[in-house]
């Protein structure tokens, strides 16, 4: 029996993002075997590894995670291995040589390299050598925004550089707005029907950069008093995201949801979904926002870019413009009909990154490594 392994830093990496090509695996008569932190029960696997991972590369955890990992793939002989996340694809790629010599295929899904226009300098000297290196030991590089795919091709040795359009959205799951249901989810909530709500779903840290949207409420909050933004996630910031709430006396315009698993029906609810990450792979939340038929305003980022085309699904804006994410908001306010264009734009452009069709380009690269 053909076996796969995937590895992912988190548990919840896995559930996440992948149960659909784990269950597909399963599907086809291969023996599935997943090795991350946590211990959770993880659908479709066989045998669930728990490796203490750290997210934080200098961690002396990761030395054990490498060791268990090695020994893990040495003691069974896999057709192929699908390691995500930095931490996971760099330790198991290392520890993955000697099985490559014995015929396993080693795949890398980059959700998004540390090193990207405009990254800190720090990023390109640590990272960049670190992955051009490992990139001679993986037989199939994935890339899921163009930014990274240019500069993969162009810079690593892999054979084999693909772009898939990241790890797909359910669009049974997330589907057109209506009117009814709109409001429907406004009562059960709590929110009034003529409110204006922005929505952000994202872990609270310096990446997704919240503060900006803070702001930018705080200046649209008098001239737009029925204004909300929601905030779901949770993370590093959020103490520091509720004092800057707190200190400029705007709690009852920004809510902070916390960790939810309502996601499509506060998107349902909503008017305009928003982002202001410094970077991104190619983010799940706006490719929610775009299969509710919401229209975008987000930030000027790898990944955001590649979903939004400024003036016909949304807004991109300045990392750091809070005037201009204010002038934006504005102008969606104010026409009824430009947000209903970019919402109907939204929905013809996320069939191309649906669940159905990503499955399907993943199944086409894994019957190359079967080949």
């Amino acid at each position: 029996m053909k076996k796969v392994l995937f590895v992912a830093t988190i548990d919840e990496h896995i559930l996440a993002f992948h149960t659909p090509y784990l269950k597909w695996f399963k599907e086809q008569g291969v023996e599935v075997h997943v090795a991350s932190n946590g211990n959770f029960n993880i659908p479709y696997a066989d045998i669930k590894y728990n490796i203490p991972f750290s997210r934080s590369p200098f961690k002396l955890d990761n030395l054990k995670s490498y060791n268990k990992l090695k020994k893990i793939i040495n003691s069974n002989s896999y057709n192929l291995i699908h390691c995500h996340t930095p931490v996971g694809g760099v330790l198991t790629r290392i520890a993955a040589i000697r099985s490559r010599k014995r015929k396993t295929k080693v795949l890398y899904t980059a959700h998004g390299f540390h090193f990207f226009k405009g990254a800190p300098l720090k990023n390109w000297l640590l990272y960049y050598p670190i992955e051009k290196w490992l990139s001679k030991h993986t037989d199939t590089l994935i890339t899921i925004n163009e930014e990274d795919y240019k500069l993969a091709k162009n810079n690593f040795k892999t054979k084999s550089i693909k772009l898939v359009n990241g790890v797909g959205i359910d669009l049974n799951k997330f589907i057109s707005q209506t009117i009814e249901r709109k409001q429907e989810l406004r009562k059960k909530y709590g929110y009034k029907p003529d409110d204006f709500i922005l929505i952000f779903a994202g872990e609270l840290n310096y990446g997704k950069h919240q503060d900006l949207l803070i702001n930018g409420v705080n200046l649209l909050k008098n001239k737009m008093p029925n204004i909300k933004l929601l905030l779901a996630g949770m993370g590093p910031l959020y103490e520091q995201y509720k004092k800057q709430i707190n200190d400029l006396n705007i709690n009852d315009y920004i809510k902070l949801l916390g960790f939810r698993k309502d996601i499509n029906n506060l998107m349902m609810l909503s008017d305009i979904a928003v982002s202001s990450s410094r970077r991104e792979g190619l983010p799940v939340n706006v490719m929610e926002g775009m299969a509710t038929g919401l229209p975008l305003i987000v930030t000027d980022c790898r990944g955001n870019s590649d979903l939004v085309n400024d003036g016909e699904n949304g807004f991109i804006i300045g990392i750091n413009n809070t005037t201009q994410f204010k002038n934006k908001v504005n102008e969606l306010f104010q026409s009824e009909s430009l947000r209903n264009k970019f919402g109907k734009r939204s929905l013809e452009l996320i069939k191309y990154y649906s669940l159905e069709n990503i499955l399907n380009d993943m199944k086409e690269i894994y019957y190359e490594q079967f080949s």
